[in-house]
């Protein structure tokens, strides 16, 4: 079993629109709504390739319970643990050239309700082959929390992912995530510079074991203990990249679980990722695409001279 956590549940709320025009009415052609947060995400695309997962995290208040009968109608494992706070909202919309996000900042958690979560946590490690570890932290939940998670994680002998930003991520670096994927625009924010190369050995210099960074509809760079990896796909695909970094994670969680060697770990995370933009909703793919990308993802090595 894969574990994903995601400690700032949401229920995703996507607008379609047929062109977003800022400061005016627009007419929503279409909405949905389902459980999401990037762990929730990563646990529905893990489903879909047929990988046992289950998710924890903290969810409350009518939006939490929400999010809550969303897992199981889409039949993934509930281990999400009761917070009195109100679960939070994201908001999509969607139209044919981009997606603009809101996303509410979370409800604010109590030190009772943090150390029940990591109790539940610890007992969830021993039943899980890998773990993920995604998204912002609520108000309340300490600075250092992805840092304690993956510290428990190794202790447990369970490997960890982590797809954080900001201190979130600063604080957990020296504790060894096993891979860390950062966006280009989270890297830079963490490192200060535009290179991504630089800013992902930078990282790995601080702890992480391995750095993938998610480069758009570019492809993904892997500072890796194997060596230095660029991904890259034949073409960009339209559509709505909301999740597309989770689906990459998913990749990655089954490539570290399988022992896949990093070239064919990148191929993976490269097509599904892609095939995540081309489906409507955050947590989806397009089988169809990913299929289709399998073989013509490409993979080089990347001289440390140029780093």
């Amino acid at each position: 079993m894969i574990l994903t956590v995601t400690l700032n549940a949401a229920l995703d709320i996507t607008h379609r629109v047929a062109r977003l025009r800022p400061h005016a009415s627009n007419r929503v052609s279409d909405v949905s709504q389902r459980a999401g947060g990037k762990g929730v995400n990563v646990a529905r695309v893990l489903r879909a390739l047929g990988e046992r997962t289950a998710v924890t995290g903290l969810a409350g208040g009518p939006t939490g319970a929400a999010v809550r009968a969303d897992l199981a109608a889409a039949s993934i494992a509930d281990h999400l643990v009761p917070i009195d706070g109100e679960s939070r909202r994201t908001v999509a919309v969607v139209d044919d050239r981009d997606t603009t996000i809101l996303l509410e900042p979370g409800p604010p958690v109590t030190s009772a309700e943090w150390a029940r979560f990591t109790r539940r946590y610890r007992e969830l490690l021993g039943g899980a082959r890998a773990v993920v570890l995604s998204g912002s932290l609520p108000p309340g939940v300490p600075a250092d929390a992805y840092g304690v998670l993956v510290a428990l994680a190794r202790a447990a002998g369970v490997p960890a992912l982590l797809d954080a930003d900001g201190e979130a991520l600063l604080a957990a670096l020296a504790e060894g995530p096993d891979v860390v994927k950062p966006n280009i625009h989270e890297l830079a924010a963490v490192t200060g510079g535009e290179d991504p190369a630089v800013g992902a050995a930078a990282l790995t210099a601080a702890g992480a074991r391995a750095v993938v960074v998610s480069l758009g509809p570019d492809g993904l760079l892997a500072h890796t203990p194997d060596g230095v990896w660029r991904a890259r796909p034949p073409a960009p695909v339209a559509g709505n990249p909301t999740g597309a970094g989770d689906a990459a994670v998913a990749a990655l969680a089954l490539g570290l679980t399988a022992g896949h060697a990093w070239p064919e770990r990148l191929v993976e995370a490269v097509a599904l990722s892609a095939a995540a933009v081309a489906a409507p909703l955050a947590g989806d793919f397009d089988p169809a695409v990913r299929r289709a990308l399998l073989g013509t993802v490409t993979v080089n090595s990347v001289p440390p001279s140029t780093i």
